[in-house]
């Protein structure tokens, strides 16, 4: 592993240089992979692993919409698609992407499938760091190893296939072989890895279920919803509202920052706008900074996690979960956002 310098703070890196995909496929030529889970992650890493050469099958529920996903996307019933439990009994690494909810609720078929020198690969460190609350807890025989994909299913086959990689941390939480180190490398590479980072079970899902809560998508919205709300109080039309909240940060400014960090950013924009950023950068940050506190002291109590899996396995969690994603979707700003998008001119 090289050791890269963040910010004064030296941490290993595993880059496609030292670990190339010759390597990976070599490390792995007599694996069998299993993508349980066909939902958010299950086709990007499952196809970008396909496409790169491995021998991966796909393991889920028939006379589903996913399994009719996974056929249109070119799993073949009988070949390369299965039933979980055929899925779970070919494979030597079983790659476990379905839900939080959907991996409790599986533990048990999929545990008596864990023989002795398998893998179990996850994507998220819920189920490991929280196992007293999802009662997912491997045997000692088998490699247990992560890698998070820093980014959505979506981003990482897009990326993949415009030969960019989207970066990824990785984690051994069990080595029960003494090759768990490879796998889960040669693992990171084939799944599309711009490069991977080391982290740990629980250090990745802290960090997941903050970004997620925060700056990813809870607070932005909320900082969206906000800038929205004064600007329409105060007169401003829905179009220069959205404009001024959400497509230039997104169209604009977003990829620029990028490209080339909020440092550059700063220093190449008007002289009016450099001055007020630097002016109320702080105050927002003192502002939003004991939210993010508590935030993170709710996730590391496993308050988050407990509350996450109430709601995902109650009966009519799909009819609730609509009833919110409704009233987002209807909302004023995003209504207008959908008119702005349709003026783009790429989609005239």
């Amino acid at each position: 592993m090289a050791k890269i310098n963040f910010g004064g703070t030296e941490e290993n890196v595993v880059m496609r240089e030292e670990f190339p995909l010759e390597k990976a496929r070599e490390v792995l030529k007599d694996e069998t992979i299993a993508v349980i889970g066909y939902g958010v992650q299950g086709p990007g890493q499952s196809l970008n692993l396909k496409d790169n050469g491995f021998n991966v099958i796909v393991g889920q529920r028939k006379e589903s919409k996913t399994w009719d996903k996974a056929i249109a996307d070119g799993w073949v019933p009988g070949e390369t698609l299965f039933e979980i439990e055929e899925a779970l009994d070919r494979a030597t690494i079983i790659q476990y992407l379905l839900s939080d909810a959907g991996q409790i609720q599986m533990w048990d078929t999929v545990k008596k499938h864990l023989t002795p020198g398998k893998a179990l690969y996850f994507s998220h460190g819920f189920g490991i760091t929280y196992k007293e609350r999802t009662g997912i807890v491997p045997p000692a025989d088998v490699d247990v190893i992560l890698v998070a994909p820093k980014g959505s299913g979506t981003s990482l086959r897009r990326m993949f296939l415009e030969g960019r990689g989207l970066n990824s941390s990785f984690a051994i939480f069990q080595d029960a072989t003494g090759r768990a180190y490879e796998r889960v490398i040669s693992l990171g590479i084939g799944v599309g890895s711009g490069y991977l980072f080391e982290t740990d079970f629980k250090r990745e899902v802290y960090s997941d279920l903050t970004g997620e809560r925060g700056t990813l998508m809870g607070c932005i919205q909320g900082i969206f919803a906000a800038q929205y709300e004064v600007l329409r109080a105060n007169g401003h039309s829905p179009s220069e509202a959205f404009n001024e909240t959400v497509e230039e940060l997104t169209q604009s400014l977003m990829p620029l920052v990028a490209e080339n960090g909020m440092d550059w950013m700063y220093a190449n924009t008007s002289t009016t706008a450099q001055r007020g950023a630097l002016d109320w950068w702080k105050p927002f940050r003192d502002a939003t900074k004991p939210v993010f506190e508590k935030l993170y002291s709710e996730v590391a109590a496993g308050n988050e996690a407990q509350r996450s899996i109430d709601s995902n396995s109650q009966e009519d969690y799909r009819v609730k979960l609509e009833e919110e994603l409704k009233e987002l979707r209807e909302s004023e700003m995003w209504q207008a956002g959908a008119a702005v998008r349709k003026l783009r001119p790429e989609n005239q």
